[in-house]
């Protein structure tokens, strides 16, 4: 699987769901954990309010990896340590002397960062994942934070939630995506407003807008995005993959493009075994039993 630092991987059932309150200090600054079909990453910097300093940061790419990859896996949730952060992005501190050459890198994630510089950027865009991913949101979501936010499917936020882009303020453009990405997601009006003043903005106001999905409860955030989860999890996987494709591959294509590339999609699932027991568990009046195929 690769450098992911101080994670662990858990067997299905054995998932302490309260994990983000114990004893996350002692695993490093990411744990990936999986719990049946549903995998979890945390970012577990809460002294940093959660940036990514090299060792997170090739972790969650290649945790992210990780993912799509594991045919067991059907949804993942990201959120963050503590109680104050979801990320805050970028530690430039530590990210900068490696990106620059000014120090020689040392651990196995700092190479893998001197070799590939790309990896800064790559968790927010240029990952083919198909699976969905929510984001739980429990603080600070700003920056590199809300960048890596936006490449997410679903989002759930705490009402003390804070989220904007302060790169301008630092003569900084935010390329993780977000140029591309925030116009679509929300009015373009809005998007510009937050990208050129660098200001942030309250849950409500980003629900609101409809950069999240739903406020909740500072202590129901996790709650919420692992039944949103377990809803997932529960439907066809061949299906729920063909949706995030078919959007993201059809997004900016002309409609009569985008049509013919929805069809060759859904075709493929069509023609699985899934999708002959879907309808046969129905009729059945029984719960369907997916396996992917």
């Amino acid at each position: 699987m690769g450098l992911i630092t101080g994670a662990r991987q858990l067997v299905a059932g054995s998932f302490n769901s309260d994990y983000l309150q114990k004893g996350v200090k002692e695993m490093g600054p990411l744990i990936y954990e999986k719990d049946g079909h549903i995998a979890y990453i945390t970012f577990n910097r809460p002294e940093a309010k959660n940036a990514l300093n090299t060792e997170s940061l090739v972790g969650f790419v290649e945790s992210l990896q990780d993912f799509e990859a594991d045919e067991n896996l059907r949804v993942a949730i990201v959120t963050g340590a503590g109680d104050e952060a979801f990320s805050t992005g970028a530690d430039l501190g530590a990210l900068m002397p490696i990106l620059t050459g000014a120090k020689k890198p040392e651990t196995e994630a700092e190479k893998k960062l001197a070799k590939d510089p790309g990896l800064v950027v790559k968790c927010t865009k240029g990952l083919e994942i198909y699976k969905p991913i929510i984001g739980a949101v429990n603080g600070f979501c700003l920056g590199g934070g809300m960048e890596i936010l936006q490449s997410f499917d679903i989002r759930i936020a705490s009402e003390k939630a804070q989220f904007g882009l302060s790169e301008v303020k630092r003569s900084i453009v935010p390329g993780g995506g977000s140029t591309v990405r925030l116009p679509q997601q929300i009015p373009y009006c809005m998007a510009m407003e937050i990208m050129l003043t660098g200001d942030m903005i309250d849950a409500q106001e980003a629900w609101r807008l409809g950069l999240i999905n739903k406020v909740t409860a500072h202590d129901k955030v996790m709650e919420t995005a692992r039944q949103y989860a377990r809803t997932i999890s529960e439907n066809g996987p061949l299906a729920v993959r063909a949706i995030k494709k078919s959007v993201i591959k059809s997004l900016n294509l002309p409609q009569e493009e985008a049509f013919a590339k929805e069809t060759a999609i859904a075709v493929k699932v069509l023609q699985s075994e899934d999708a002959r027991e879907g309808p046969r568990a129905f009729k059945e009046k029984r719960k369907p039993v997916f396996k992917g195929k």
